[in-house]
C-alpha cells in the first residue's frame, strides 16, 4: 500500500525518504506505509510525553523540531549528552517489519486485506494486539515493535484495499482492533461487486446493490493468475492480472490518480486515524512509562554483566559489584543513568536466570547475592550465558564478561558471533586467570574464541591480574555513558609500523583511546602537531593508564581537527576511539524486492557477495540533521588498509542510499566523514561490528506465536552461489527450547533448499516469553557462512475478549480559572471486569492527581476508586486493564466555575452487573 498523509501531525524528523520508503518500499513520492506509522508514531509519543511530564510536576517543551530535542524534553533535562540513535533503532524495528509484510507476505491476502479476507485479516490484527500487550508485560520490547510494524500495515491496507471509503464511512473501523466485536455485513463469495471499467480508471466501479446495501468488500489480486471469482472487484494495477478480466479495473486507493484523488485522502487520513487508536489501545494496556520504553525513549545507556560464579572468582565478582554500585550511585538523575541493568551469572553446567530490570535497586539487590562458588573443570558456560545477554540486552548495548576461564559450550561461537552482528552489541572480556593458567592458556584456540569474539563485535579483550582488576574497570565507567560514538576502530595482527589518523569534532566530548596489546609502542600527535610517547603516562595531549594489555588515554581536550596515532610496532594490537557525542548515525545492508510494491528491504545475515552492497543509513545530530552535511561513507577493512568509498543518493531528513561497487574481500566495517554546521567542523564516525559478504543467503521470516506445548514449524530457505554439496545447518534457540531440524541440506552453485525448523515451547511457558532463533547454514569444508535471526512469541490462548466496565459514579468540586492552586476536585468511579480474567491494574494515564482504590465484592469483583487533583490539572483518564490486556476507560474534564464535567466511558456499572447477572454465557470465562 503507498498512501500520502494529509492528516495534521507533528513536524518531527521522518526516517521515510521522497523516493524510498526508509528501509522498504520504493515509491515515485512519500506515500508510503512508513509514512503514516511514523506520523502516527510521534504524534502518540508527544502526546504521551506531555502527560507524563505534567504527572511529574515539569514543563515539556522541545525546543525545536528534531527526534533528538523531542527525546531530550520527554525525559526531562538532565545534564549529560543525549543521542537518538537507540531511539531511532526503536522506531526502525517497527518500520522494518512494515515493509517486510510487502516482501514476504506479498501473495497473503490477509496481510493486505485482499480478496474480501476480512475476517482472517482482523484475526492477525487481534493476534498481533495480543502478543504487543504479552510481550510488553515481559519486558520483550523488539518483539512487541515488530509484530506492532506488521500489524499497521495490515490495518491500514484495510481503508485503501476495501471498499470502507466508498460506502462513506468518516471514521475508523473499530470492529479491526476490537476483539469482542465482529465484522460485519460482508458480500458473499457469490455476490458481484464491481461493473467492468474497460479505461482502468474509473471514479467508482461498485454496483449500486453494495453501496446501496453497505456490503464490505475488497478487491482480487492475481500476480500469477487472472482467475478471480465472477464479478467481484480486482485491486488494480500493473501486476494485477485479474484487472484485466471482467470486470477490470481496480478499486485500490494505493496511489493517488486524478480519478480517485478523493478516495484516496479519505483512505490516508482514515488510516491514519485508525493508527492512532491501535497505538492508543496499546498505550491504555501497558500504561505511559512501558509505552515510551516499547518506542524507544529511554536514556541510551544499560549497565549489562556476564559473571562468572565459580570458586575462583571472588574477586572479580567483588568488582563487579563495586563497579556496578558506583555506576548506579554517581550517574544518578543524570542522562548517564542507565536505562536498563542486565545480569547473567553462570558457572558449570549452570547458567542464568537473565536478569533485566529498570530499577537500580533490584540490580543492587541481585548482584550483592552472587558469590563463588562450585567449579572444578576449567571451562564454564560462558557462551550460552553470553547468549541470554545478546538476545535479552536491547540493541546496540555494551555487555562486560567477567572470567577466568575459556568456554565449555563452543558449539556456540559462530551463534554468538551472528547475535553480535545482529544486535550490534559491543561484548568486552575482563579475563583474569593466574599467570600460570594464562600460560596454559595462551596457546588454546578455545580461549582465543573470545578475543575474536571481542574484536568482532569492536569489543575489548582485556587481560589482567585479579589483583589489578580495578583498574581495568574504568573502560566501565567509561562505556556506560549516554551517546557514545566510535570514531575510530582498527585491528592488525600481526602488528606493523602504520599512522592512523582520525578527526575530532567540536560535538565531541570525553575522548578517549584504547590501545590493547602487549608490548607496543606509539606516539600521539594532535592537529597543532604536539606529540606524546606511550612512555609518557601524564603529558600535554593526555593521561595514559596501563593495565594488562590495556593502554587507556583520557585526552586532556579535544582539539578539533585531524589527529594521528602513529604505531610503531610490530605486535598484534587493536585500536579504538571513542567520545560523546549527538552525531551519529544508524544504518541496515538494504537489498531490492519486487512485486506489486517493490521496494528495498533489511537484509538479515550478511549481504551477498559478488554484487555491490546497499546501505540505507540515518544520519542525526542534536539540531537535527539539517545542521549536518554528508561528505563520505566507505568500507573500511579492519585488518587492512583497503577503503572502498561509496555513492551516496540524498533523500530526505538525514537518510541516504549509499552503494559501495568494490567491497572488501575480508571483514569490513563502515566509516563516515561528514561536516558539522553547527561548528563549523569536520566529523568521523565508525560502526564497531564486524561485516562481511556471503554466496550463501537463508531466508525464514514468522508471523505467527508459538502455542504452549505444541510443536511450531518454521519453513526456511538456504541459497547458494558458492560450492556445491552438503552444506551443514545448525539451529539454536536462547531459551533451550526443545527443537528438530535437518542438520545439512543439500545445494547446487545458484540453488536452493528448503528445511524446517520444529520447537515445542514447555506448557507451563509464560504467555509473552520471548525466543531468539539462529539458524545457520555452512558450506562444505567451512569456507563460507551466513545466518538469520528471528524473535519468536510464546502466546497462551486468549479467550477473554471483553474490556473491564468503567463507570464514572461522582464527581466533585468547583474549579476556579482564576486561581487553579486554590481549588481541587475529585471523581469517583467503578470498575469492573464481570467474569473476565480479573483487573490486573488501573492506571493514570493523563493527569498528575492521586488515584485510590478498594475491591468489594458484589457478585463480581468491583474497585471502587477515587482521583483527587488540584484544579491545574482538570483533565484525567483513567486505563483499567485486565490480565490479558483488554482496556477500559474513563475520562473526564472539569470546566472553569462549575462542578459539571465531560464524561467518556464503557457501559454503566449496573448495566454490566445485569448483564453478567442475567447473560453469563455472552461473556468468555
Amino acid at each position: 500500500m503507498i498512501m500520502k498523509l494529509l492528516v495534521p501531525t507533528v513536524a518531527l524528523i521522518a526516517l521515510v525518504v521522497s523516493r524510498v520508503q526508509a528501509f522498504y518500499s520504493v515509491g515515485e513520492n512519500e506515500n508510503t506505509h512508513v509514512t503514516i506509522t511514523h506520523n502516527a508514531v510521534m504524534a502518540k509519543i508527544r502526546e504521551v510525553c506531555e502527560a507524563v511530564a505534567e504527572s511529574e510536576g515539569r514543563d515539556f517543551k522541545p525546543m525545536n523540531s528534531s527526534a533528538e530535542e523531542l527525546l531530550h524534553a520527554c525525559l526531562g533535562r538532565a545534564t549529560g549528552e543525549v543521542s537518538g540513535a537507540k531511539f531511532r533503532t526503536a522506531l526502525n524495528q517497527i518500520y522494518k517489519q512494515n515493509g517486510f509484510v510487502d516482501q514476504d507476505f506479498m501473495s497473503s491476502a490477509p496481510h493486505h486485506f485482499n480478496n474480501e479476507a476480512f475476517k482472517e485479516g482482523r484475526n492477525l490484527i487481534i493476534q498481533g494486539i495480543v502478543a504487543i500487550k504479552a510481550n510488553v508485560r515481559t519486558d520483550n520490547f523488539q518483539s512487541a515493535r515488530e509484530t506492532l510494524g506488521r500489524v499497521c500495515h495490515t490495518l491500514q491496507d484495510f481503508y485503501s484495499h476495501s471498499n470502507w471509503v466508498e460506502l462513506g464511512n468518516q471514521s475508523p473501523y473499530t470492529n479491526l482492533i476490537s476483539p469482542d466485536l465482529n465484522i460485519e455485513n460482508i458480500a458473499d463469495i457469490e455476490m458481484p461487486t464491481c461493473s467492468d471499467c474497460a479505461s482502468g480508471t474509473c471514479p467508482n466501479q461498485l454496483l449500486p446493490a453494495i453501496l446501496n446495501g453497505k456490503y464490505l468488500t475488497s478487491g482480487y489480486i492475481g500476480l500469477f493468475s487472472s482467475v478471480k471469482p465472477e464479478g467481484k472487484c480486482s485491486h488494480g494495477g500493473e501486476t494485477d492480472l485479474s484487472s484485466s478480466q471482467n470486470p477490470r479495473g481496480g478499486i485500490s486507493k494505493d496511489e493517488s490518480h486524478p480519478y480517485n484523488a478523493n478516495l484516496h485522502r479519505d483512505a490516508v487520513n482514515l488510516a491514519a486515524e485508525a493508527t492512532m487508536e491501535l497505538l492508543e489501545d496499546i498505550r491504555g494496556a501497558i500504561g505511559n512509562q512501558n509505552y515510551l520504553r516499547l518506542m524507544g525513549i529511554a536514556r541510551s545507556a544499560v549497565l549489562a554483566f556476564v559473571i562468572d560464579t565459580t570458586g575462583s572468582m571472588g574477586d572479580d565478582i567483588a568488582e563487579a559489584k563495586r563497579i556496578a554500585f558506583s555506576i548506579i550511585d554517581k550517574k544518578k538523575g543524570t542522562q548517564d543513568e542507565p536505562s536498563e541493568y542486565i545480569l547473567v551469572p553462570f558457572n558449570d553446567p549452570d547458567f542464568g536466570p537473565l536478569l533485566r530490570t529498570t530499577d537500580p535497586g533490584v540490580m543492587k539487590s541481585e548482584i550483592s547475592k552472587i558469590s563463588a562458588n562450585g567449579g572444578g573443570d576449567t571451562p564454564e558456560m560462558c557462551l550460552s550465558a553470553l547468549q541470554l545477554a545478546l538476545t535479552g540486552a536491547p540493541s546496540s548495548s555494551y555487555i562486560y564478561v567477567f572470567t577466568d576461564a575459556p568456554p565449555k559450550d563452543t558449539h556456540l561461537e559462530n551463534t554468538i558471533k551472528a547475535l553480535e552482528s545482529s544486535t550490534k552489541s559491543t561484548v568486552s572480556f575482563m579475563l583474569t586467570a593466574s599467570s600460570r593458567r594464562r600460560r596454559a592458556l595462551s596457546a588454546s584456540s578455545q580461549f582465543q574464541m573470545y578475543y575474536d569474539m571481542a574484536l568482532a563485535s569492536g569489543g575489548q579483550a582485556i587481560e589482567v591480574s585479579k589483583s589489578s582488576i580495578s583498574q581495568a574497570t574504568a573502560i566501565i565507567v567509561d562505556t556506560s555513558s549516554s551517546a557514545l560514538v566510535t570514531i575510530l576502530q582498527c585491528s592488525r595482527d600481526p602488528g606493523r609500523e602504520e599512522n592512523f589518523p582520525f578527526l575530532l569534532d567540536g560535538s565531541l566530548s570525553n575522548t578517549i583511546i584504547y590501545i590493547t596489546g602487549t608490548g607496543l609502542t606509539f606516539n600521539l600527535r594532535s592537529p597543532t602537531r604536539v606529540t606524546q610517547s606511550n612512555t609518557v603516562v601524564n603529558g600535554p595531549l593526555g593521561t595514559i593508564q596501563t593495565v594488562g594489555n590495556l593502554q587507556r588515554i583520557q585526552l586532556t581536550g579535544t582539539e578539533m581537527g585531524l589527529w594521528h596515532i602513529d604505531m610503531t610496532t610490530t605486535r598484534p594490537y587493536t585500536i579504538k576511539v571513542m567520545g560523546q557525542s549527538a552525531i551519529t548515525f544508524i544504518y541496515d545492508f538494504v537489498e531490492e524486492f519486487k512485486g506489486p510494491h517493490p521496494g528495498f528491504a533489511a537484509i538479515d545475515g550478511r549481504p551477498k557477495s559478488g554484487s555491490p552492497v546497499k546501505l540505507l543509513l540515518t544520519l542525526t545530530g542534536e539540531k537535527g540533521p539539517e545542521a549536518l552535511e554528508l561528505q563520505e561513507v566507505a568500507l573500511m577493512e579492519v585488518s587492512g588498509v583497503k577503503v572502498s568509498k561509496g555513492t551516496t543518493e540524498k533523500m530526505a531528513n538525514g537518510d541516504y542510499l549509499v552503494t559501495v561497487n568494490e567491497v572488501p574481500e575480508g571483514e569490513f566495517v563502515i566509516r563516515l566523514k561528514g561536516k558539522d554546521k553547527t561548528f563549523t567542523s569536520l566529523f568521523q564516525r565508525q560502526t564497531t561490528t564486524l561485516m562481511s559478504q556471503s554466496k550463501v543467503t537463508i531466508k525464514a521470516r514468522a508471523d505467527s506465536s508459538m502455542l504452549p506445548g505444541q510443536v511450531f514449524k518454521l519453513n526456511f530457505t538456504v541459497t547458494t552461489k558458492g560450492t556445491s554439496g552438503t552444506y551443514t545447518i545448525r539451529a539454536r534457540n536462547d531459551k533451550n527450547i526443545p527443537m528438530n531440524h535437518p542438520s545439512t541440506l543439500n545445494l547446487v552453485s545458484g540453488g536452493s533448499a528448503q528445511g524446517t525448523v520444529s520447537l515445542t515451547p514447555p506448557g507451563d511457558t509464560v504467555s509473552g516469553t520471548d525466543v531468539t532463533l539462529t539458524i545457520q547454514a555452512e558450506s562444505p569444508g567451512g569456507i563460507d557462512s551466513n545466518y538469520a535471526v528471528l524473535r519468536l512469541s510464546v502466546l497462551s490462548k486468549v479467550t477473554d475478549f471483553t474490556p473491564p466496565k468503567c463507570e464514572i459514579v461522582d464527581v466533585k468540586g468547583i474549579c476556579d480559572s482564576s486561581s487553579c492552586n486554590s481549588s481541587n476536585w475529585e471523581l469517583s468511579v467503578n470498575i469492573t471486569d464481570g467474569y473476565g480474567t480479573g483487573i490486573e491494574s488501573i492506571s493514570i494515564q493523563q493527569g498528575s492527581g492521586n488515584f485510590t482504590q478498594r475491591e468489594v465484592l458484589d457478585g463480581v469483583i468491583v474497585v471502587m476508586g477515587l482521583y483527587e487533583a488540584s484544579c491545574c490539572s482538570p483533565s484525567v483518564t483513567l486505563s483499567a486493564v485486565d490480565k490479558v490486556g483488554n482496556v477500559g476507560r474513563c475520562s473526564n474534564t472539569m470546566k472553569s466555575n462549575t462542578g459539571s464535567r465531560l464524561v467518556s466511558m464503557s457501559l454503566p456499572l449496573w448495566a454490566s452487573l445485569l448483564l453478567y447477572t442475567f447473560l453469563p454465557d455472552v461473556f468468555p470465562m
